[in-house]
């Protein structure tokens, strides 16, 4: 199976040198410093057991140098996304299957649900990316691992080895099951989901607010469950997000004090979205937060909570150049 890695940062970097140790042709797209230590010394992975290092198949800033592929993993953050579709046509044919690992609620996520004709305009405006990554050739992902960029072309993977893969449209497939070997092969813990959109909103669910209050606050997670006042905040948020979920079909039976003991179990921790803020980069605010929002509001149901995070968040990131401002 040829496979190209779109972003090959943290979780592309990742996922690109399990596979490809395991002997798999591990393609990337990638620029600047990365391409360039990717052409050098090819994947390269630090964990716990030391270094993992594997030849890259073929490196370029151009999808053009690398031709159809079976399977494209998108690896980039979301705020990216819209311009990296504009680029992909020359790996996808019509068996190129897509999957997306990224955070937070995908493009296409409400597709065929009564009252989500139009795209979501938070993190599809005008449907480009849609047009550009058919439906029907896209399996979901969930990403459970902490990864980081120790410089360019190398990635440390701090905890977590988990993914969760499914159809998009839902059920079981022998094409998702194919990526899910493949990916067992890699050394990663895979899940075969039924029902990949509940897995999405699940983890959805804990970083909807765990992420946005830590960028707000400098917090990290310990601080942010210890004080009573922001707890609550968040669990108010997390029920609101509940209603949602039971009107989508991603229905979860849970408290968010149960979610919230287990995010206490993990330790004190900076979200990915703090790590985003710290370092000046843009955001992944629209698909963690923002369509979490509009969701709602397109349901009628009311979001007070989930709406305030958003703008308090918006606003702070647009007052440090962290996200696009109203106008853009």
């Amino acid at each position: 199976m040829k496979v190209c890695i779109v972003g090959a940062g943290a979780i592309g970097g990742w996922m690109g040198a399990r596979l490809a140790a395991a002997g798999v042709a591990v393609s990337a797209v990638a620029r600047g410093d990365t391409l360039a230590a990717l052409q050098r010394h090819g994947w390269r992975l630090q964990t716990a057991d030391g270094l993992v290092q594997a030849p890259v198949a073929q490196a370029s800033a151009s999808t053009s140098d690398l031709g159809v592929q079976d399977l494209v993993i998108i690896a980039v953050k979301g705020p990216a996304l819209a311009a990296v579709a504009q680029g992909l046509a020359p790996l996808l044919g019509p068996q190129t299957l897509v999957l997306p690992a990224m955070n937070g609620v995908p493009w296409w996520f409400c597709k065929g649900l009564p009252g989500f004709e139009q795209p979501l305009d938070s993190v599809d405006a005008g449907g480009e990316i849609a047009r550009r990554i058919p439906f029907e050739q896209v399996l979901g992902c969930v990403v459970h691992a902490s990864t980081a960029v120790a410089e360019p072309g190398l990635v440390q993977l701090r905890g977590g080895n988990g993914l969760i893969v499914g159809e998009a449209a839902g059920g079981r497939s022998e094409r998702a099951q194919r990526v899910v070997d493949l990916l067992a092969r890699g050394g990663f813990d895979v899940t075969h989901a039924p029902d990949i959109r509940h897995a999405i909103w699940y983890k959805l669910w804990g970083n909807l607010t765990m992420n946005p209050v830590s960028a707000l606050t400098g917090a990290t997670t310990d601080r942010v469950l210890g004080d009573p006042l922001v707890r609550a905040f968040c669990s108010q948020a997390m029920v609101e997000a509940q209603a949602i979920g039971a009107r989508i079909g991603c229905a979860i039976d849970e408290t968010p004090e149960a979610r919230h003991a287990v995010t206490a179990k993990m330790g004190g921790f900076r979200t990915s979205m703090l790590q985003d803020a710290q370092a000046g980069r843009q955001l992944e605010l629209d698909a963690i937060v923002g369509v979490v929002h509009e969701i709602g509001g397109r349901l009628g149901l009311p979001v007070p909570t989930i709406g305030a995070l958003l703008g308090l968040t918006r606003l702070m990131a647009r007052g440090r150049g962290l996200y696009p401002d109203a106008a853009a």
